[in-house]
């Protein structure tokens, strides 16, 4: 600090000399122009604050909640609100899913008739975020009054009271607490969450926030004769993860990363984008969620303007160049027809991908267009193959993987790819500041020895 101010001291006097603009603030003095001097390097400092992820909880339900293929054979075989054509849709689907026999829904939707009431999403929601945040707190011994900043999302179930009011209410958290609770924000919410940390933490310094990020399922079962409806009972399965982030100087220590980069994109400008995943009511009155057959189309244009912003923040010279040259041969008419557009080699940027598991045509689209290996996508293909389609969480799925795995080594940056209604792709990227735990406890510790398996294309169900 004094360093800071001699220099300032010097320079300012010199300057006022060479512009003669000393004669017009000659009134002011020497120690207010220092003053509004500090106060410039301190909004400089606060912009640029490091953002520590501490350490994140996923959900791991019990086993009496899972959902093996014969039960949702049986359970779709005995709902008499499917015709035969919608049962052997969803069975279809669920065959060619890449899911196992792991993945899990909530008791509710395990009865027949379906209890698809309030109530059962209210203990859904309770089930899953109460679990979590306890977990979290116990784990890194923290006091629930110390949190600052609460963000909860949730796309499809918006109580009120809202989701983060109970959680205050519930875990017993300060009465001046800042919250905020998203809604409709789809499978990309988790990183929109983040982003929202960020920025109130470049505000509110020296601040401790808590992100839930879940999906509640029981009120979105869909019990109707829409193709394009159906398709959400095969594909979502129940989760949450809780996570801790700071930007507390004495947290630098305990953190497991930092935050380096977040890219957001949306497409909610254009109509085909905006319609792809739209929740509607059917002919027949059903309420359920739609999901175009172009999602995939809509998610590469997502994805190429999304990476097209990260590449220049993470990618080596050497990549950008490359790129750069056969863009400009793309544009000259003689070489269009020869020259192919030059995808960056993204491996040279990360250590670890977590493509959000949304389904095993969105992982495997992304694994051809970013020319990435089977060992790349197969944190995302195991999460898939586990626990499903869980949202907003299936990326931090992922990375507990990859920790369970111990490839998660100090100094090793993560990338972390969600798509989302509206239509959204997002990224984060996550950078390592310590070695891991020796002994790591997460949803996937159980079991991780069993993992990877070879999923085969088609699961037939008996």
């Amino acid at each position: 600090m004094i360093s800071i101010l001699q220099y300032m001291t010097s320079h300012l006097e010199y300057i006022l000399q060479i512009t003669q603009i000393d004669r017009l603030i000659k009134p002011v003095p020497l120690a207010f122009m220092i003053l509004i001097g500090l106060v410039i390097l301190h909004l400089i400092s606060r912009k640029n604050a490091p953002i520590y992820l501490l350490n994140f909880v996923c959900y791991c339900p019990p086993n009496s909640f899972r959902l093996p293929m014969s039960m949702f054979l049986e359970h779709v075989s005995l709902d008499e609100a499917f015709d035969e054509k919608s049962l052997q849709f969803q069975i279809k689907m669920l065959e060619k899913s890449g899911y196992g026999q792991q993945t899990s829904i909530p008791p509710a939707l395990t009865q027949l008739p379906i209890k698809k009431k309030y109530r059962f999403s209210v203990e859904e929601a309770e089930t899953v975020i109460f679990s979590i945040v306890q977990d979290l707190f116990r784990k890194n011994k923290i006091n629930p009054r110390s949190i600052d900043i609460l963000i909860t999302n949730c796309s499809m179930f918006c109580p009120t009271p809202s989701l983060s009011a109970m959680i205050i209410n519930k875990i017993g958290l300060r009465s001046n607490i800042m919250s905020y609770n998203l809604s409709g924000m789809g499978c990309s919410a988790g990183i929109i969450s983040v982003s929202l940390a960020r920025d109130l933490l470049k505000v509110h310094r020296n601040s401790l926030v808590l992100i839930v990020s879940t999906e509640v399922l029981v009120m979105n079962w869909y019990t109707g004769k829409n193709r394009s409806m159906l398709l959400t009972n095969c594909l979502f399965r129940m989760g949450g993860v809780a996570i801790l982030i700071s930007s507390r100087n004495q947290d630098k220590k305990n953190a497991k990363y930092t935050l380096q980069h977040l890219v957001r994109t949306n497409y909610a400008q254009k109509d085909h984008s905006y319609n792809c995943v739209y929740q509607d009511v059917d002919s027949e009155g059903e309420v359920g969620v739609s999901l175009s057959k172009d999602i995939l189309n809509v998610a590469g244009h997502a994805l190429k303007a999304n990476i097209t912003t990260l590449g220049p923040l993470v990618l080596p010279y050497s990549e950008q160049v490359r790129f750069l040259v056969s863009l400009i041969h793309r544009k000259i008419p003689r070489l269009m027809a020869r020259t192919s557009l030059y995808v960056p080699n993204f491996k040279k940027a990360f250590e670890h991908f977590c493509v959000h598991a949304g389904g095993r045509a969105v992982i495997q689209a992304i694994e051809a267009s970013l020319r990435l290996s089977k060992e790349d996508v197969e944190a995302s293909k195991m999460t898939l193959y586990r626990f499903g389609n869980t949202s907003s969480s299936s990326i931090w799925y992922e990375l507990c993987y990859l920790e369970a795995k111990r490839r998660v080594k100090r100094g090793d940056r993560v990338w972390q790819i969600a798509f989302g209604s509206g239509f959204k792709c997002n990224s984060a990227v996550w950078k390592s500041v310590c070695d891991l735990d020796p002994k790591i406890d997460n949803a996937w510790t159980d079991m991780i020895h069993l993992y990877p398996v070879d999923v085969p294309d088609v699961i037939k169900i008996d």
